[in-house]
């Protein structure tokens, strides 16, 4: 068994990621994001999807990166 490194439960299902060279080691895949997932720099959620990058900045949608003034961005309609 090994050991989440998220919430340090043993579990017989623990899978590893490797990410940037490092690997990881997890119970569960809530844990995964918690560790591995950016944060919109502008309202603080987690980003599942592709999200968008501006001048090194991760934001969850283009609403978020307008709300922070890039505005080279659009939502697909």
């Amino acid at each position: 068994m090994a050991r989440c490194e998220v919430c340090g439960n043993e579990y017989y299902l623990a899978f590893q990621v490797i990410a940037a060279g490092q690997t990881h080691t997890f119970d569960s895949f809530e844990c995964a994001v918690h560790k591995l997932a950016p944060v919109c720099d502008h309202c603080g959620c987690r980003i599942l999807g592709h999200g968008i990058e501006a001048k090194g900045t991760f934001y969850c949608c283009a609403h978020c990166a307008r709300e922070s003034g890039v505005t080279a961005v659009a939502d697909r309609a």
